[in-house]
């Protein structure tokens, strides 16, 4: 008897959904409206959180070099961008910021030895060379000397690396930011008014999984994409001279998918690494070859991406 009671009982309720599924538009609309209120209520208590932007004084434009996975280039890609955007716009002002408090390679790259100044209004003076302003954690600590701090450490001296220098008058400020996606990107999304993003990926399946990590992350903190450099993308016979592939076109699958484009295709040269080693960026060691070719043009296409972004007037 108390089976025929739970069949029957199964059964009404199995009607009831059946019957819910026939009307889909009448139950639905109420699902989805319940649900995007529930949604836009989650926002507005999670905005209350989050600290209110800032903008850096007299800095006009703030573009991310970012790479989900690390070892991919990205540094390298930063230091010769902003180097390259002060050959291709002689008349604007550059800065650079290591954001990598952990491993900071700018001071090798651009190498710059010193240690900032501080002004009268006890804010550091970012160290220039080639034309670029640069401010790192390597400055501030021996070369030899590791990071060991935890998360709240890291954050304040982010804030001190951004807020107590001295960066204006600036037209650009390229951030070389550390690889993941964790608490530095966060940090400088939610406090900074960023014009837009630069991702750096090599052609490696492993490598474009992190990027699209990467790329979801900005999607989702509202911050728009540049597009993609494709790192050390192919290799060059040193008999015959020719451009072989490593790894095929999944980056290719990867902008079409996010809707970007690839912006510079960068061979691996022995060349690059060399030059950035040395402490001279390729665009200025060798000024006149196919790689410094590559990266004034990806300096163009920022510009060009820039142009159509908000530009800070304060």
């Amino acid at each position: 008897m108390l089976n025929i009671t739970a069949k029957s009982r199964l059964g009404k309720h199995l009607r009831q959904l059946q019957y819910m599924w026939q009307r889909p538009k009448e139950y639905g609309t109420t699902i989805d409206s319940t649900r995007a209120s529930q949604e836009a209520r989650q926002r507005e208590i999670m905005a209350r959180g989050l600290p209110k932007r800032k903008r850096i004084k007299d800095v006009k434009q703030i573009l991310l070099v970012a790479s989900g996975k690390g070892g991919v280039g990205k540094s390298t890609t930063a230091v010769n961008l902003a180097t390259a955007l002060k050959i291709v716009e002689p008349g604007k002002s550059i800065g650079l910021l290591d954001a990598d408090v952990f491993g900071p390679s700018v001071p090798l790259m651009m190498n710059i030895h010193e240690s900032p100044m501080v002004n009268q209004e006890n804010l550091m003076e970012p160290l220039v060379n080639y034309g670029v302003k640069c401010m790192s954690m390597g400055f501030l600590i021996g070369e030899a000397s590791p990071v060991v701090w935890r998360g709240l450490m890291v954050m304040s001296a982010l804030d001190k690396l951004i807020n107590q220098v001295a960066w204006g008058p600036l037209d650009y400020l390229i951030i070389d930011t550390p690889p993941g996606t964790g608490d530095t990107h966060l940090s400088l999304v939610q406090n900074l008014f960023i014009a837009g993003a630069l991702l750096v990926t090599t052609p490696q399946k492993v490598a474009l999984e992190v990027t699209r990590r990467g790329a979801n992350m900005f999607k989702k903190l509202d911050i728009p994409v540049a597009g993609i450099v494709e790192n050390m993308s192919t290799v060059t016979c040193p008999k015959c001279m020719t451009e072989i592939s490593l790894f095929g076109n999944a980056t290719l699958s990867l902008a079409k998918e996010l809707g970007v484009d690839i912006l510079q295709r960068i061979p691996m040269l022995e060349s690059i690494a060399e030059s950035s080693d040395s402490g001279k960026p390729i665009v200025l060691a060798a000024p006149k070859s196919r790689q410094a070719e590559i990266y004034k043009g990806l300096a163009k296409d920022v510009v060009t991406f820039l142009s159509r972004q908000e530009i800070n007037t304060e």
